[in-house]
Formats: C-alpha cells, structure tokens, sequence
C-alpha cells in the first residue's frame, strides 16, 4: 500500500486546487488537515459548509486510497454532512476518517470534522465511494 507520503504527492499533483495537506493514511483511517482562510468565512465568522464537506471528502479519499493504493478513478457516491457546532475562524479543519467497509465496488466511512485544538467536532460526515474494477 502507499505511504502517506506518496498519497499526499498525488494529491498535490493531481488536486493542486485543494488546500488540504494529509497528516496520516492507512489502517482503515486518514486524518487530513485545511487551513482556513478569509475567502472561506461565512458571515458571523463560521468557516462555510461547503469548504467542510470538502475536507470530509479529500479525507474519505485519502482514507480509501490508504486501504486500496491509488485509485484516481475511485469517486464519491453519496455524502451527508451534518453540521454541529460552529468551527472556529482562527484554527485548521482536521478531518478524522474512519472506513467502515471497503469491498469491491464500494467503500463507506465516517470522517469527524474538528477545529484544531478542539474536542467536541464541528461536523459528522458520511460517504459512500464507487471503487472502479482493477
């Protein structure tokens, strides 16, 4: 399997546009880390949803690449994100992933979504991804 180096390499060539920098990847799990700027803001100063569910799913990525190697073609399905508590401004966004299953074809985790240096998550997410055949 790779390494979590390797993933993160192939992330930032093949997702330049993505912020998120991969902390750890493998046995089942990844955890994935976004630094949040100004642009991401909602008004009251809350990072924006959308930026959340993009970190949920790079983590789902990375955690599944972990677990199988690197895939490109592996794609999420479904995501449901459900938003708890208000992320701060000030602090990076961990994405903690965990895989549930991984079979042939399909994939599902759960990632827990944090304001770093903050134990309770801002958010909970869960996806399914489609695993092309190799």
């Amino acid at each position: 399997m790779p390494t979590t180096a390797e993933i993160a390499a192939f992330l930032e060539t093949e997702f330049p546009q993505t912020k998120c920098t991969v902390d750890s990847a493998g046995n089942s799990g990844a955890t994935v880390r976004h630094p949040v700027s100004v642009a991401e803001l909602r008004p009251g100063g809350t990072v924006s949803g959308p930026v959340l569910m993009a970190v949920a799913d790079v983590a789902l990525y990375v955690a599944i690449m972990g677990e199988i190697g690197i895939v490109p073609l592996v794609v999420s399905t479904s995501l449901t994100v459900n938003f708890m508590r208000k992320p701060l401004s000030t602090a990076d966004i961990i994405a903690v992933c965990r895989l549930m299953k991984v079979g042939k074809s399909l994939a599902v985790g759960e990632v827990s979504l944090y304001s770093d240096g903050v134990a309770e998550p801002v958010a909970h997410a869960v996806g399914t991804y489609s695993i092309p055949p190799r």
